[in-house]
C-alpha cells in the first residue's frame, strides 16, 4: 500500500493511519533527510524482527527515531557534553551511537548496550513519530547486494510493498544516508561514518 505524505504539510489523517499501521506491529517504508528507511515501533517484537529480515541488519545497525531530545534521554545515557553536541546538530542528517538505557527493550538491543538515535530534519517522520507517541526503530533500505540507495519510492513500492505494511511516498529521496557519530565514550567522539552531516 503507498500512502501519499507531503513534506511541506502532512495531512494528519494520512499520518495518523500510518502511526496505526505501526501500533498493530506493522513495518513501514519512509522517508529520512538521509535515504529512505524501514520503520517499525520500538515497542512491537515482532516488527522489530521483520525489519531485520528484510534489512538484512543486525547490532549496530539499527538506530531509533526519536521526535526531540527529551525523548533521546529516556532512551539513552546523554551526559551534558553529549547533550550540547546533540543539541548543535540535531535535527539533522546525523545517527548518534549513545550508551542505552533501561528503557530501550532488551528484543531491540540483543546484547549490546549502545543505541543509535535519530532526530531527522524532515517533516515525515516527526510527525510519525509524534503520533505514535514512541520512537521508531529504522534501518535504511539498501540491500546487502546493492552499491547505491533506492530514492523512487514507486520503485521500492514496487520491489517492497508485499513485504511491508506500506510505503510512504514524501517524494525522491536522497542518496547520502546520515554520518553516524560514536559518543559512548565523550572523551572520545568519533564519526565512524561520514555522510549527509557535518558536525559542528
Amino acid at each position: 500500500m503507498m500512502i501519499r505524505i507531503y513534506p511541506k504539510n502532512p495531512d494528519e489523517k494520512a499520518v495518523a493511519q500510518v502511526a496505526d499501521i505501526l501500533r498493530r506491529d506493522g513495518v513501514i517504508v519512509y522517508p529520512t533527510d538521509g535515504v529512505y528507511a524501514f520503520g517499525c515501533s520500538v515497542r512491537s517484537a515482532k516488527a522489530v524482527e521483520r525489519v531485520r529480515t528484510l534489512s538484512g541488519r543486525r547490532g549496530n545497525d539499527f538506530t531509533i527515531v526519536c521526535p526531540d531530545l527529551s525523548t533521546v534521554s529516556l532512551y539513552a545515557k546523554v551526559s551534558n557534553a553529549v547533550f550540547k553536541l546533540l543539541k548543535r546538530n540535531l535535527p539533522g542528517p546525523f545517527t548518534f551511537v549513545l550508551n542505552a538505557s533501561g528503557k530501550v527493550p532488551d528484543k531491540f538491543l540483543e546484547k549490546r548496550k549502545t543505541v543509535g538515535v535519530r532526530i531527522p530534519a524532515h517533516t515525515i517522520p516527526l510527525a510519525l513519530v509524534e503520533a505514535l507517541g514512541c520512537p521508531m526503530v529504522t534501518a535504511s533500505v539498501k540491500a546487502a547486494d546493492e552499491e547505491e540507495y533506492t530514492t523512487d519510492p514507486s520503485l521500492i513500492e514496487e520491489r517492497y510493498g508485499r513485504q511491508v505494511d506500506a510505503v510512504v511516498d514524501g517524494g525522491i529521496g536522497a542518496r547520502t544516508p546520515s554520518t553516524v557519530v560514536d559518543c559512548t565514550d565523550e572523551d572520545d567522539i568519533r564519526i565512524l561514518r561520514e555522510g549527509a552531516g557535518e558536525l559542528s
